[in-house]
């Protein structure tokens, strides 16, 4: 195995087959002790295992656990997960972000009812051609449930790796990548595999943390190269800073007596198969004619612009977004204004305040519903 480490003769032999079960050894200790008691540890079912996953992605565990029990009372098997809607997926997901992963998980859901009868695959392949899941997420389900000898390799070990190595170089880049799978796979346990690599996330969600680790705490402290040449700060190297690009945005409360428009955003468009007030880029022209225009084209529906209700802001990738969100009035119309786009053929409907909480919506919909509401 080949790493860009220093040559410092005090780096642990972390290549030395002995060395490796005593890293094993210690951390399958310090995990039977420490480990926390999260509701999808303990279990065998691949399915379970899998939505925790595929949930854990870019998300906090505290965030992550009422929605795995909520989705797990509403979907408890493959079947009920293939068998709901699209629209009852996402509202069990909704504020949980990244919508693109409840959208997978319901199209792999289908495809194991179709290709397996409803039983989550045991094979390697198998598991990889199902749509969300890469090598990471594959390694994880069945190493966890089922014991199979397959490495892991995501946020927290990652930077664990990098530091027991003493890598310095991009753990991002394709050498980088290389080298810490080699190592997570040479560090595989003949045993226990599914306990080591939650131990691995573990310590370094608990212990082996990004800024300040509790190195005084970890249980494989004598394993670390990177403690040992003092670079635990350093390494790994850290990541490019994300340039966030201003957007304004301007989103619309239609209302029409007793009710208000919203759309259902289509495939392509941020939060695909949620539903939202009509929302669009802010332009060049005034605010009034803007939504005038706007509405018509997204919906096909004439409206009158009325008084600003709210000034929000929130982020999306890799964009910081103001979202001013006005009232308008619903102008009489025989039909869909003529001027309506393709756009148009977005399904809309009008509904109460009050029962808006039926369906899924985007996080800021989510927000303007509650000041519909509490108004």
């Amino acid at each position: 195995m080949t790493a860009d480490v220093s040559e410092d003769s005090s780096r642990p032999p972390l290549t030395s087959p002995a060395s490796r079960r005593a890293l094993a050894r210690q951390l399958l200790a310090w995990f039977a002790k420490s480990a926390r008691d999260l509701p999808w540890r303990g279990t065998s079912d691949l399915y379970a295992i899998w939505v925790s996953e595929i949930m854990l992605q870019q998300t906090q565990v505290a965030t992550v656990i009422p929605y795995f029990q909520r989705f797990l009372r509403a979907f408890p098997t493959v079947a009920d997960l293939a068998a709901a809607s699209e629209e009852q997926v996402l509202k069990h997901w909704e504020g949980l972000g990244y919508y693109r992963r409840a959208r997978q998980l319901h199209a792999a859901a289908r495809k194991i009812v179709a290709e397996h009868r409803g039983q989550f695959p045991t094979t390697y392949d198998a598991v990889r051609s199902l749509p969300g899941i890469g090598r990471y997420t594959a390694g994880a389900i069945l190493s966890i449930g089922l014991g199979q000898r397959l490495p892991i390799l995501e946020a927290n070990t990652i930077r664990v790796l990098s530091r027991l190595s003493a890598y310095r170089g991009d753990p991002t880049a394709t050498a980088g990548q290389k080298h810490l799978w080699s190592l997570a796979e040479e560090l595989l346990p003949a045993r226990e595999v599914g306990a080591f690599n939650q131990a691995l996330m573990e310590l370094g969600s608990e212990i082996c943390t990004p800024k300040a680790p509790a190195c005084e705490q970890c249980p494989v402290l004598a394993q670390c190269g990177a403690f040992a040449l003092g670079l635990q700060a350093s390494i790994p190297l850290a990541a490019k800073k994300t340039k966030y690009e201003e957007v304004t945005e301007i989103a619309v409360v239609v209302r029409n007596r007793d009710k208000v428009l919203l759309r259902k955003c289509q495939p392509g468009e941020r939060w695909a198969g949620l539903w939202d007030f009509p929302r669009f880029a802010a332009g060049g022209g005034t605010v009034a004619d803007e939504i005038a225009s706007k509405v018509a084209e997204l919906t096909g529906v004439r409206v009158a612009a009325g008084p600003q209700l709210a000034t929000l802001k929130h982020g999306v990738t890799r964009f910081r977004i103001t979202l001013h969100c006005y009232e308008s009035r619903c102008l009489p119309q025989a039909k869909r204004a003529t001027t309506a786009s393709a756009a148009t053929t977005a399904e809309i409907v009008w509904a109460a305040p009050k029962l808006l909480k039926q369906l899924p919506l985007s996080s800021t919909g989510r927000k303007i519903a509650g000041l519909l509401q509490s108004r």
